[in-house]
């Protein structure tokens, strides 16, 4: 099926001559003439790539206003923004609000095609990165046959329907993000947005304007979490890390169930289910002073508990069983199976679920053609790395931001580059990224050898 492309212009030749041009190239398109007939055609159905003008009939910037209303609905889908009054500060605005390319009239045809040849492109290689990752990540079954998991898929069941807030506590890679997605996939919000806002990941001076969104002095708006979840279900994870200023602003909203974005005017209605998530002991937070106990027991009208993997050993020979299949299903090896799981059984597990699932890809990736000794010797070594991993990971705690964000960008590029035997397309649509945009991070970073 071809690619459909929306144009927005309100110059009726110029609609006309694009209309043309790209139907010719072999595409589909839809008309806009004006900002209200293009809202009405982005609300219908979301086009593959949009060309918007950035001056239409209801104020200087409406394009723009247009192109954040489209990455609202979806991130992924690609705008060319065109405009026969250019400037290079209205190109680095319309490119930092998310735009694909900026192009300038009178425009060069075979230019305007290359773009959205490039950007059609660009859209299926993030989709299927994202279809990728959600079968890596996120399909995966909650697996166990111990009393806490037993007990969580009954309460996921008995939950799932309902409309409360859900609390769910367990620590670091048991699961807690599983269980939120497993509830949204049976509750009667499963067809609108899924958002999560993690509360770790955050500087505090940005939580706001994450989670309300901001009315800019141009006119244009950044929606938050709370927005972009509507009628949807919104996941405030790690939500102890939350600073106590706007603790106090989500509980106001809690009660009121409306709010303002920030610099905003008026009111927006909220209709958003709310998770939660923490692996810090709740009740010494709230002791400490660190969380508001009145914002607690609103959040917390369903509580989940996960255990950590330590706690419940029964469920470490079936999910490494289950790993297995999914990960040699999603990489097209050949099947096999641990014939010893003492070593695994024996271990702390400090990482978890999300520990075991990243040492079974491994072994499995390097265990081809090797027989039981030499698998067994591949667990020992990933395994007494985690321990030195747990101190590398402290140190990294006294680097700048900056920096220390760089020395992770590098390994995990470097790991990914040596998973796909230094194959940079692959490797570039695994992580999401252009293969030109990920040989300029590698040789930013500084990695040369690739193999």
């Amino acid at each position: 099926m071809s690619a459909e492309i929306l144009i927005i212009d309100d110059n009726s030749d110029i609609r006309e001559i694009l209309n043309d041009l790209i139907i010719e190239a072999g595409y589909s398109t839809r008309l806009a003439a004006n900002y209200n007939q293009a809202l009405t055609e982005i609300d219908k159905k979301l086009p593959d790539v949009a060309i918007i003008d950035v001056k239409l009939d209801k104020g200087d910037n409406d394009g723009i206003e247009l192109l954040n209303h489209i990455k609202n609905k979806n991130k992924n889908i690609p705008v060319i923004i065109i405009s026969g009054h250019a400037n290079i500060e209205m190109a680095v605005k319309s490119l930092k609000s998310g735009a694909f390319e900026f192009i300038q009239k009178p425009f060069d045809k075979n230019r305007l095609l290359n773009f959205i040849k490039r950007a059609i492109e660009n859209l299926n290689l993030k989709i299927e990165n994202e279809i990728l990752e959600n079968k890596i990540f996120h399909t995966f079954d909650l697996i166990g046959k111990s009393h806490n998991i037993i007990s969580i898929k009954d309460q996921i069941e008995k939950v799932s329907e309902s409309e409360s807030r859900v609390f769910i506590s367990g620590p670091t890679g048991s699961g807690k993000e599983l269980i939120s997605r497993k509830i949204y996939k049976k509750s009667k919000r499963r067809d609108k947005p899924f958002v999560i806002l993690n509360g770790a990941l955050l500087d505090s001076e940005k939580y706001e304007l994450e989670l309300l969104g901001e009315e800019r002095k141009d006119g244009s708006i950044s929606y938050g979490a709370l927005e972009k979840a509507s009628e949807g279900i919104l996941l405030i994870d790690e939500v102890t890390d939350i600073p106590l200023d706007t603790q106090s602003k989500i509980l106001r909203i809690l009660i009121d169930q409306k709010f303002k974005r920030i610099n905003g005017s008026h009111d927006i209605k909220v209709d958003v289910r709310i998770f939660s998530s923490t692996s810090k002991d709740i009740k010494k937070e709230i002791k400490d002073g660190n969380f508001r106990e009145d914002l607690f027991h609103r959040l917390n009208v369903f509580n989940i508990n996960i255990d950590p993997l330590s706690k419940r050993i029964e469920d470490i020979p079936l999910l490494v069983e289950y790993f297995l299949e999914n990960i040699c299903n999603n990489y097209n090896i050949k099947p096999f199976k641990l014939q010893d799981n003492n070593y695994l059984l024996n271990y702390s597990w400090p990482g978890n679920v999300r520990e075991l699932r990243n040492l079974i890809e491994r072994v499995t990736i390097l265990s081809q053609g090797k027989d039981d000794n030499s698998v067994l010797n591949i667990i020992k070594e990933s395994l007494s790395q985690s321990e030195s991993e747990k101190f590398s990971i402290s140190e990294t705690l006294d680097y700048p931001l900056r920096e220390a964000r760089e020395n992770f960008e590098k390994e995990y590029l470097v790991t990914q580059l040596k998973k796909f035997s230094g194959n940079i397309s692959k490797t570039a649509r695994f992580v999401g990224m252009e293969r030109s945009a990920l040989h300029r991070k590698l040789k930013l970073l500084g990695v040369k050898d690739f193999n």
